[in-house]
């Protein structure tokens, strides 16, 4: 490669490729193109023949660990490089953690091997580090603590990420930078999105985009405009696009513990009505009812081994209840739907007296939310996900939902929980979720016989 050749990057990333320090780290924007150069720079230096040792790079999961190897196969191919390419499964001896490896083989038989996000696969290997995506590890901290060793005999040690929260390992590392005189000896670099746009990144990006792309006609103030207003609320877009992540003490759900339940990207995780009607495994159903303002949201939940997994998170905006009821009937055609918990209070009390009415108290039962309900409703939806035993949608409305929940202390010293209305709603996924685990804590075995399916719900006219 000619150092001409590096005319194609924008400036921050050849800044990024040609820093040779041997901890460097990247707090950065999202889509901005880094872990895509970061492959570039891996083969480069597999390229050469004085390349001895293996780079191990750890991504999130296993799709992103695929993604990033295919990038290096493209590079490889654009470069003319020879490699050969393998999967290898298992390739930790637990088999309670497993890991999956994708590898590229070089002429000089050296490797890249890209890891999904345990740990442990880390241990026992030599040569250069790359943590993808860092701070969204289910464990930072032991990641970095294990693959920090594997550099002693040489190679180096990239970190890039996005923030998650002030409290995650990746923005300690960062203030220790800043704050404490860099101990690390950490050689920093930071990209926001207005970084980018100043150094040409909208440009390249047009080059990449069909003729009738709406981001085609816009400048760079309109692209970011564009892009805050499409988050789900100002704190994602500072956290996701400007390297400033949010103030994570306060929440009730810190980022972190929300996303270490989060289904993979990808994963179909969601249920039609016909495939749980078919799933021999246990159903519950919670409703959050809202009219206006307010979303209503239905949230079915499985239960396989008592890890409870979200298999539909419906939200209704500004729809007449006679529809919501149809969408009532329709989720409890499903045999092995044993209980289903609503919201009663205010707007829900008439929908769910009419529920009870039409399909008994065994199968339903109205919640109102008194400031003791709602506590015991959040704490145990926070206690599933401590113990990994609940799944959730990778939807960053969900998230800004759980976020958004706050546990406050009143003046006489009671504990609320609340959350700001919003676009977004109020909270109405998290208490859709909160009423079907409740649901599911207070099933009996008792089964139940499904009702005929109906285009309308006549009985409740």
């Amino acid at each position: 490669m000619t150092s001409s050749s590096l005319l194609t990057f924008l400036p921050y990333q050849k800044k990024w490729i040609t820093d040779n320090s041997r901890l460097k780290i990247m707090e950065k924007s999202r889509q901005i193109g880094i872990s895509w150069i970061s492959a570039y720079n891996l083969v480069r230096q597999h390229s050469r023949p004085t390349q001895t040792l293996d780079s191990w790079v750890s991504s999130r999961d296993t799709v992103q660990a695929k993604l990033f190897l295919e990038d290096c196969k493209t590079w490889a191919n654009t470069l003319d490089i020879r490699y050969q390419s393998h999967k290898n499964n298992g390739i930790l001896s637990s088999s309670r953690n497993p890991s999956t490896s994708y590898t590229l083989r070089f002429a000089n038989k050296t490797r890249i091997h890209s890891l999904s996000s345990n740990p442990n696969a880390q241990a026992g290997k030599r040569g250069s580090r790359i943590l993808d995506e860092f701070a969204l590890h289910p464990d930072p901290h032991s990641l970095y603590s294990i693959a920090y060793p594997g550099i002693t005999w040489g190679g180096h040690l990239e970190i890039i990420s996005t923030h998650r929260g002030q409290h995650n390992f990746f923005n300690k590392l960062i203030q220790e930078i800043l704050h404490s005189g860099n101990p690390k000896n950490f050689s920093h670099h930071k990209v926001t999105l207005q970084d980018a746009l100043d150094q040409g990144f909208l440009s390249k990006l047009k080059s990449t985009l069909p003729p009738l792309d709406p981001r085609l006609s816009m400048d760079d103030s309109a692209y970011f405009d564009f892009i805050r207003s499409g988050c789900s609320d100002n704190e994602s877009f500072m956290q996701e696009y400007m390297c400033q992540p949010f103030d994570d003490s306060t929440l009730f759900l810190p980022p972190s513990l929300i996303e270490s339940c989060e289904y993979p990207p990808n994963d179909p995780w969601e249920f039609t009505t016909q495939q749980a009607v078919r799933s021999e495994n246990d159903f519950f159903l919670g409703i959050d009812i809202g009219r206006d303002q307010d979303l209503t949201v239905f949230c079915l939940l499985e239960n396989i081994n008592n890890t409870l997994f979200t298999r539909q998170l419906l939200c209704l905006k500004n729809t007449p209840f006679s529809h919501q009821e149809e969408y009532l009937h329709n989720f409890l055609t499903i045999p092995n739907l044993y209980r289903t918990c609503i919201d009663q209070t205010g707007l829900g009390r008439q929908f769910t007296e009419r529920a009870i009415e039409h399909y008994g108290q065994g199968r339903i039962e109205g919640i109102t939310f008194t400031n003791l309900v709602k506590e015991t409703l959040a704490f145990t939806f926070r206690s599933r996900l401590e113990n990994r035993t609940l799944r959730l949608p990778p939807d960053p409305l969900l998230r800004s939902d759980l976020r958004a929940i706050k546990r406050e202390t009143t003046s006489s010293g009671n504990i609320r929980f609340s959350s700001d209305r919003g676009k977004n709603g109020h909270s109405d996924r998290f208490w859709a979720i909160a009423l079907a685990i409740h649901a599911a804590q207070k099933a009996t075995s008792n089964h139940y016989q499904p009702i005929a399916k109906s285009s309308r719900f006549s009985t409740f006219e």
